[in-house]
């Protein structure tokens, strides 16, 4: 470390995203205790069961279970709500490597994060589930399309819908704009948190009018 960087450590350290604790040589974003704590927060077929019955997949995986209080939750809301790209980019790293361990999807030839609306993506400043992407393609490099669909309907922040009114809160929101790029592919749908599987349904529906499309859905975590 330069004498620069160890002055700016030393004044302003970096800590733990998830619980504040200064980070130690080595650690990035999270502290080990974390990490280790994602890790007993695994999660293997529910995603797989919650939309086997709701859209048409191929696979689904949700590597990790939210639950409140949870150190899955405060990663959650560090990417969401407190800017922090880096972690997103380390999050879907993580999920490349749940995603190769799985073996259930080599054959996927796309990724394509679930849009964002402009004006949400310009408040927040970046779209976490196209940097989840990122870290996916790091991994398990494939091609990222953020152009062929889109979100051209602001809707109320999901979390903070009843269940019962988040089908409602995204229906029609999504709309496609080059379905001609998705033609004969096997899309990675990617998204951050998979609750009642709204968000992800709304954007299948848009998605299943292209052409010969095999589509996989997954997210970061679970929430049930």
């Amino acid at each position: 470390m330069n004498p620069l960087a160890a002055i700016l450590q030393a004044l302003f350290p970096a800590v733990c995203a998830a619980c504040g604790k200064v980070l130690v040589n080595g650690e990035r974003h999270l502290c080990v205790d974390c990490i280790a704590s994602l890790d007993e927060s695994h999660e293997t077929l529910s995603a797989q069961q919650l939309l086997a019955g709701l859209l048409p997949l191929q696979a689904a995986m949700s590597p990790f279970r939210f639950r409140k209080g949870n150190t899955v939750q405060k990663v959650v809301h560090a990417m969401k709500f407190r800017g922090n790209s880096e972690l997103c980019l380390m999050m879907g790293r993580q999920m490349g490597l749940e995603l190769l361990h799985s073996g259930r999807f080599d054959d996927i030839d796309l990724l394509v994060p679930v849009p964002l609306h402009w004006w949400r993506r310009l408040q927040r400043g970046y779209n976490q589930s196209e940097l989840l992407c990122r870290g996916i393609a790091e991994v398990m490099p494939r091609e990222i399309n953020t152009s062929a669909v889109v979100r051209h309907r602001y809707t109320r922040q999901q979390s903070l819908q009843p269940g019962a009114s988040r089908a409602a809160n995204v229906d029609g929101a999504f709309r496609l704009r080059h379905p001609d790029q998705l033609a004969g592919h096997h899309v990675l749908l990617v998204d951050d948190v998979l609750t009642t599987g709204a968000t992800l349904s709304a954007c299948t529906d848009a998605l299943l009018a292209v052409p010969d499309l095999r589509l996989s859905v997954a997210t970061f975590c679970i929430a049930r």
